[in-house]
């Protein structure tokens, strides 16, 4: 494994800039509008163009040179990071420029992170795969302890301009340990007629492998769902924690620093264990795990409950994150992995998409006044999440949160699942 760490390790250095970045943007967004909706709207034009490009991504990481795909990727974050900063300096950036930075690279990342998750599979024997998996998310969560800590305190130092340069010094990075890294290449079925119903065909070939497997089919509707439900929390994770702390970044970064560390605690112990055995165990254990963490985060008014919470769940999701890989990539030859992970990723982005639709207009619209004092849900819910701003999106997170465990419940109700 020694080439994958490090690409890794270069990868890992532009994620912790790309997470500073991103916590500056938070703050910013919402030091701006106070509403939850503007936050959803960011991670909604990230996650849509996604959708939109996931199936054509997949044709150009199983037909192009992936190490390639993934330089680009690098290449245009960077130069979007670029434009974000001169605006800012210049006092010109507005929320629409953030929207369309956020959708522009939301594209090239999908081809990289498509890229990266293929190239697993040639770089290393299938025993690895389990930890490959784990060290991409203790990358992330990694990433998660170190930026909130350090954007948080540099926030009013040096500012979101600081922090954006910052970012600009990880991407040198990242492209610089690509380069030195060899990715081998599958074998590329070649196509001498390149018709428009071969081009249909390839668009749907992912779609078509999946549902003739019925236990590939019934694993993608369950993270779906799962995803569904954790991304309408994700929408409200943030504005709910600084509106209920009086906009303070500081406790921010200390939560989602929480975050991070029960994630990479969790991805160390997978990537030295190597993961369960039975890995859809792990990945239905892992859901019912970070839901009954969340439910109890919901209901927390203080840091002495929301760090604890946040890090039990975060611990949960590098083992059924890793178990979730380590089936599809097992399961899915190498040399159709970009279109099939393609079309798992459309399904799972849509499901997130919708989420995050809903998530925001739901929290400023109903929750929020619901649970002022006087609301029709103050009286039943405001002795235990007490009332006034935040305590409406604690409550929609709450029931998120439930989701979570729900969908955990049902796999296990699933034999097709669980036996698969």
């Amino acid at each position: 494994m020694q080439k994958f760490i490090q690409l890794w390790l270069g990868q890992t250095a532009s994620m912790i800039g790309s997470a500073m970045s991103a916590f500056a943007l938070t703050i910013w967004i919402w030091e701006s509008t106070s509403q939850a909706t503007a936050l959803a709207l960011l991670m909604f034009f990230t996650q849509l163009p996604r959708i939109l490009l996931a199936p054509v991504a997949g044709i150009l990481v199983d037909r192009w040179n992936r190490k390639f795909l993934m330089a680009i990727g690098d290449a245009v974050s960077a130069l979007l990071t670029l434009t974000i900063l001169l605006l800012y300096i210049s006092h010109n950036l507005q929320i629409w420029h953030i929207y369309i930075a956020a959708a522009i690279n939301g594209i090239f990342d999908q081809i990289q992170q498509l890229a990266y998750s293929a190239a697993i599979a040639t770089m290393m024997p299938e025993k690895h795969y389990s930890r490959a998996s784990s060290l991409s998310f203790l990358a992330n969560y990694g990433a998660s302890i170190i930026a909130p800590t350090l954007a948080g305190i540099l926030y009013s130092a040096i500012g979101p301009g600081g922090i954006f340069t910052i970012n600009l010094a990880t991407f040198t990075i990242a492209i610089g340990t690509l380069v030195c890294v060899k990715i081998p290449q599958p074998a590329i079925a070649s196509n001498p007629q390149p018709t428009r119903f071969h081009l249909l065909q390839e668009l749907s070939f992912g779609f078509r492998y999946i549902v003739e497997r019925p236990s590939l089919l019934a694993l993608l509707v369950s993270v779906s769902l799962f995803w569904f439900a954790h991304d309408i929390g994700a929408a409200l994770y943030s504005p709910m924690i600084l509106a209920r702390t009086g906009n303070n970044a500081r406790i921010l970064g200390t939560i989602l620093s929480a975050a991070g560390a029960g994630g990479v605690l969790g991805a160390s112990i997978v990537s030295i264990w190597g993961g369960p055995k039975r890995r859809i165990r792990g990945f239905l254990l892992g859901m019912a795990g970070a839901g009954l963490s969340k439910i109890v985060f919901a209901f927390g008014q203080a840091l002495s409950i929301w760090i604890p919470a946040q890090f039990c769940s975060s611990f949960n999701f590098p083992i059924l994150g890793s178990s979730n890989e380590a089936i599809w990539l097992a399961k899915v030859a190498p040399e159709v992995q970009g279109r099939v992970f393609a079309t798992r990723a459309v399904i799972m982005q849509l499901a997130s998409v919708i989420g995050l639709l809903i998530a925001g207009p739901l929290a400023d619209r109903v929750f929020e006044p619901a649970m002022q004092p006087g609301g029709f849900l103050a009286a039943i819910f405001g002795p235990i999440l007490g009332t006034g701003a935040g305590t409406g999106m604690a409550l929609l997170y709450a029931i998120s949160a439930l989701g979570l465990l729900l969908v955990a419940v049902g796999g296990y109700a699933c034999r097709l699942l669980r036996d698969g």
